[in-house]
This record gives structure tokens, C-alpha cells and sequence, in this order.
């Protein structure tokens, strides 16, 4: 059946997006090195454009589109807005380490919006196949960025890390998503949870099926013990890169946790929670307690990211809309502050010189009063210290679990959230309380230092007023 032009309206955002990154493919290959910021113009207007669009476009209630493989809601609508948001700040940060590395080049733009199509199709994402489409396009194009640099062996080396663990964990969700299409008999997310709602007792294949899909989920978000990727790739990769995969991703993966788990097999739920728990629990002890250990500040990051992914678990495994729509605030919050975390890395960053060690944040007070300010921010947000934005996140978090009746996850959550503290506190103080092993002053441009502060004050802001994200998350969530 031919579906009828007004049900591809929804998929204008995409549509668009797709476009304009091939337009910017063509017009690249006439542009030379001095002319490239052409390229980089275009791909700030896509995302502005794009995201006018969506705004424009979010629906007063559900819709579901051409024959149910796409949903267009307000938690779509939400979910793209700050991937646009978090992709322009990636562009930002990232112009003069590319420039300075020889990276400025049209593939960089033109891979990072398909990787960011690739979110749009996950988020919206309403059949199983769909979302698998949107997965490899997003994870394709993050294989490629991560080889970008080719003369690099460590970025070889995490590409080739990257691609085999990430095929492994494409597999391993494709067969858990074989299984349980052929226990239910369709790929529908509707159907499924239909389906599943009428069985009387669990069916073996189905409950198998679960279990690879959320295997394959905390591969693709690196929970423990499916984590082993992650400091590697964080750590191999050009500091631009890692930037994008540690932040707009993220609100991907929960747009596909939510679809699938909880709009798919929701009456599941108390199958799915208890494993989830595990992840949860495994991710913060594991993340929290090796990250200490780190000297390189990107890999510390990337076991800080471990331990978050563990309370986003936590507002899933809740199981409430409360729950979910902490789940949906904490990943937000999370996308904001590692955009300023690996921001500052590149703000300190220069021709030749990655600031990627902790010893490089070293007396930054002393040459940059401001933006070791905006660091602390970001420190103490990730830490969950208020009033930044990352407390108000843990707290929502942890009220949803403890609702749920899950108070010793929640201590759990606790304990290690202060051991956590430790080596965020330790920036802080290299920062205020060390010496200066570079005495250089930082060389950045005037947008890389406005956007960057802002990025801090809002932080600050959202934490200071959290209600009106929680708000906006619980709305899109009901």
C-alpha cells in the first residue's frame, strides 16, 4: 500500500537533514582549504533550520506514520532539539582543533550529519527494523569519524576497537530482535506489546530475546561488564570526536531504550528490571572506582561516563513515568555537562599540543580565572554537588528508585556518587591549588570561549531552575 504524501509531514526534520548533508557532500568537493568554513556554516544552518522544524512540527498528540514504523511525539520532538543543540556546540568546540590537525574537511561535517539522521531515525524509531536502520547509520558514521585521522595509529587502532566491539553488539541486539519477532510475530512495537499483554504464561524464546537486546543496548552505551570499548575509544580518538560520541549519542540511547523496552515490552517489565539493576549497580561501582586510578583526563571521562550510564539505568529499571522522565532529565544533563567537559579539554588544546593529561588543568586559575570557574561547574555538576544542573539529575534519579521501592540501590548509588566525587574534586584542585606546568595563554577563538561559557552558565542556570527541563521531560514522557 502506497502511503499518502501527508504521512511523510512528520518526516520533514529528516528529510531535510538527509538533504542538506548531501548538498554540503557536493558542494564541498569545490571548495578549497581557505573556503571550508563554507562547509562549516552550512552544517550549523542544517542544524538550526532542522531544528525550527521539529519545533514546528512536535504534535499535541502521538502520531504514528507509514504503517507504524515511525512515531512523531513530544518526546521525539524534545529528544531532537538538543541532539541539534549538542551537535552545534560539538561544531563550535571543534573548528580550530580540526583546523590545527588538518581535520577541517567537508567528510567530517557530512559524517557527523548522518550520524545525527541516524539519532533522528532512532528516536522516532516505532518498529524494530527502524530502529536497527537508524543504529548502524548512527554507529557507521562514528566508525568512520574515529578513523578520521588516519596518519594517527591510536585513532586507527580505536576505530578498528570500535567497529569489531560495535559489530559484536549489533549482532547480538539483531538476534535478540530475530527472536523476539518470532515469538510475537512482528516487528511493530504496538503489536509486540499487544501480543506480550495477551500471553498468559512468558514465552522462553521471548524472555532470550530481551536479554540480547539489552546486552546490545549497554554495549552501544557501555554499561559494565559490556563497557571494555569505551576508555579506548574515548582515549584513541581526536579529542573532537570524542566529544560528539560522549554526548548527543547518549540521548539516542535512551530514545531507543524507551522504545524498545518500555513502549515495546513494557509488560516485561519485571523480567527487564532486575537485569537492569545489575548493569546499573556494576556501572557506577566499576566507573567510579577505576576512574580514580586514570591520569589521562579523557579516559577518566570515559569511566565517569561508565558510572553515569548507571543512573540512567536506574530511572529505567523504576519502571514509573516518574522514573522515565528522570531517565530522560539526567541523559539531557549529562549530554550538557560532557559537551563542557571535553570542550574544555579542546579550549586548552592547541597546534600540537593535546591537553588530554590532568596535569594539563594544572593552575588554570592562574591563566584563566573565568574558565576555570566554568570547569568547576562542570566538575562539581558531574559530581552531583548543588547547585549545578548534575545534582538536581541525580536527585530526580533517585527519588524515582526510591519510590519504586528500591531503597538500596539508591544507597548504593549514593556511596559511589561520593566516591565519584574524588576525582572531580581533584581537577578542582590542580586547577585552584597547583602550580602551572604551562604557563602558555590560552589560545582559543572569541566563539569557542562564548559558547563554552555559556555552556557553563547554563549548567549553572538549569541548576539553580531545574523545573522547567523536569517539567518539559515529564510532559513528553506522559
Amino acid at each position: 500500500m502506497t502511503p499518502a504524501l501527508s504521512e511523510f509531514a512528520p518526516l520533514l526534520p529528516e528529510i531535510f537533514v538527509l538533504t542538506m548533508a548531501c548538498a554540503i557532500l557536493i558542494i564541498d568537493l569545490y571548495l578549497t582549504d581557505k573556503n571550508r568554513y563554507i562547509s562549516y556554516l552550512l552544517a550549523l544552518v542544517t542544524l538550526g533550520i532542522a531544528a525550527v522544524i521539529t519545533f514546528a512540527g512536535i504534535p499535541a498528540e502521538r502520531e504514528v506514520v507509514l504503517a507504524g514504523t515511525y512515531v512523531n511525539d513530544q518526546m521525539a520532538g524534545v529528544l531532537k532539539i538538543f541532539v541539534y543543540l549538542i551537535t552545534a556546540g560539538v561544531f563550535v568546540y571543534s573548528r580550530e582543533y580540526l583546523m590545527h590537525r588538518n581535520l577541517f574537511k567537508g567528510e567530517f561535517f557530512v559524517l557527523v550529519l548522518f550520524a545525527v539522521l541516524g539519532m533522528m531515525v532512532m528516536i522516532s524509531a516505532h518498529n524494530m527494523i527502524t530502529i536497527y536502520l537508524g543504529l548502524e547509520l548512527l554507529s557507521l558514521s562514528l566508525y568512520a569519524l574515529v578513523a578520521l585521522q588516519r596518519d594517527s595509529s591510536k585513532a586507527v587502532e580505536a576505530a578498528m576497537k570500535y567497529f569489531v566491539l560495535g559489530a559484536l553488539a549489533s549482532g547480538l541486539l539483531l538476534y535478540g530482535m530475530s527472536m523476539i519477532y518470532g515469538a510475537t510475530g512482528s516487528l511493530d512495537l504496538k503489536e509486540i506489546s499487544l501480543h506480550i499483554g495477551q500471553l498468559r504464561d512468558k514465552d522462553l524464546v521471548l524472555l532470550m530475546g530481551v536479554v540480547f537486546v539489552i546486552v546490545g543496548l549497554a554495549f552501544k552505551l557501555g554499561a559494565v561488564p559490556f563497557h571494555m570499548w569505551v576508555p579506548d575509544v574515548y582515549h584513541g580518538a581526536p579529542t573532537a570526536m570524542t566529544l560528539f560520541i560522549s554526548s548527543a549519542p547518549k540521548i539516542a540511547g535512551f530514545a531507543m531504550i524507551m522504545r524498545l523496552l518500555v513502549e515495546g515490552m513494557g509488560d516485561l517489565h519485571v523480567y527487564w528490571q532486575d537485569f537492569l539493576i545489575v548493569l546499573a549497580v556494576l556501572s557506577m561501582v566499576i566507573g567510579n572506582i577505576v576512574a580514580i586510578a586514570q591520569t589521562n583526563m579523557k579516559r577518566m571521562l570515559a569511566y565517569s561516563t561508565i558510572a553515569h550510564m548507571g543512573f540512567l539505568f536506574l530511572g529505567i529499571l523504576s519502571g514509573t513515568d516518574e522514573g522515565y522522565a528522570a531517565a530522560m532529565f539526567y541523559t539531557i544533563a549529562y549530554a550538557i555537562m560532557s559537551l563542557g567537559g571535553f570542550g574544555m579539554i579542546l579550549l586548552l588544546s592547541r597546534s600540537g599540543f593535546e591537553a588530554d593529561k590532568l596535569d594539563d588543568f594544572k593552575g588554570l586559575n592562574d591563566r584563566s580565572p573565568w574558565f576555570a570557574f566554568v570547569m568547576l561547574i562542570l566538575m562539581l555538576s558531574m559530581a552531583g554537588v548543588p547547585p549545578a544542573l548534575g545534582f538536581f539529575a541525580k536527585l530526580a534519579v533517585l527519588e524515582a528508585v526510591i519510590n519504586a521501592g528500591f531503597v538500596w540501590v539508591a544507597i548504593i548509588a549514593v556511596v559511589f556518587s561520593i566516591v565519584g566525587a574524588f576525582y572531580y574534586l581533584r581537577i578542582i584542585k590542580m586547577m585552584y591549588f597547583d602550580k602551572a606546568e604551562d604557563t602558555q595563554p590560552i589560545q582559543a577563538g572569541s566563539d569557542i570561549k562564548a559558547v563554552l561559557s555559556l555552556n557553563g552558565i547554563m549548567v549553572l542556570v538549569l541548576g539553580i531552575f531545574p523545573g522547567g527541563l523536569l517539567a518539559i521531560c515529564a510532559k513528553s514522557i506522559m
